[in-house]
């Protein structure tokens, strides 16, 4: 048997629930595996095939969804229908409460989710949409290496109408920031902790907040959203929470850090991908 693999075929952008820091933002990178017999072609599969059908399965199971730990203890389940799911998770940070079409949703059947639990959970759907000669596959989820500052967010665009508008999937980025042309380590070490495992709500988004609790909602194409979040890990955007409003929301926070002097942010929307945007004062 002949072994192929594909680095980077894709990034996983989603959210999951964990128990002891709640609702978290990542953003893995999926490698691939796979072993069979060579075809009529001397090729166990030609490549631009295994990009073609992965990347769909990729895309279409984990990516931007809100992958929910099904035997976890602090769950609890009030509403599971084909069109909708409402939850509660009970984490160390406080009570989280989401509501959604259930496409938006991925329960994974263990008690915490993990790169590894993800990918077993790929394989045999990958391995389904691949020819007969391909006796086994193998996923690998992975982070980033990054150098430097980096922070977990989950969020919500409700004008978006694909998978964005999911209330709860989120990204796992770094961020630069050039005071003056030069890289300034301890403004992206505040942001980074500023924004450690934060929702970043958009406050037109906003319908309730008290009790050390936020509630969100809105009704995007795919149906109705709310997510309840303890106040202490949500931060208010006054513009929707896209990577470019956010690049710009960075960069006049930080400005009147470094007076007189330009701020330029490189914001990361999970991998290899972002917005930049400059500010003085």
């Amino acid at each position: 048997m002949t072994r192929l693999f594909v680095e980077h075929l894709s990034v996983i952008d989603c959210a999951y629930l964990d128990s002891a820091r709640g609702l978290v933002g990542e953003s893995w990178i999926v490698d691939v595996e796979l072993e069979g017999a060579l075809d009529e072609e001397s090729m166990v599969i030609d490549f631009g095939e295994v990009k073609r059908r992965l990347k769909r399965v990729v895309d279409a199971h984990a990516d931007h969804r809100l992958l929910v730990p099904a035997r976890a203890s602090a769950l609890q389940t009030l509403e599971q229908k084909d069109d909708a799911v409402h939850l509660v998770f009970r984490a160390d940070i406080g009570v989280i409460e989401h509501r959604s079409p259930a496409v938006a949703v991925l329960y994974v059947d263990a008690a915490e989710v993990t790169p590894e639990v993800v990918a077993a959970d790929l394989a045999p759907r990958l391995h389904a949409v691949l020819p007969a000669n391909v006796g086994a596959v193998r996923a690998t989820l992975r982070a980033e290496r990054i150098q430097g500052a980096y922070y977990h967010y989950t969020h919500g665009l409700r004008k978006h109408r694909g998978a964005c508008q999911r209330i709860a999937h989120g990204h796992r980025s770094k961020i630069h920031v050039h005071v003056s042309g030069q890289r300034d380590a301890e403004l992206e070490m505040q942001v980074a902790t500023r924004w450690l495992d934060v929702y970043l709500g958009t406050r037109a988004d906003l319908v309730a907040q008290g009790n050390g609790r936020v509630r969100f909602a809105y009704t995007a194409p795919e149906g109705h959203y709310q997510l309840v979040m303890p106040q202490t890990h949500v931060d208010l955007l006054d513009r929707d929470s896209t990577v470019e409003c956010i690049a710009e929301h960075l960069a006049r926070l930080l400005a009147p850090l470094r007076p007189g002097r330009e701020i330029e942010v490189r914001a990361y929307e999970g991998v290899m991908k972002g917005a930049i945007a400059r500010a003085r004062v």
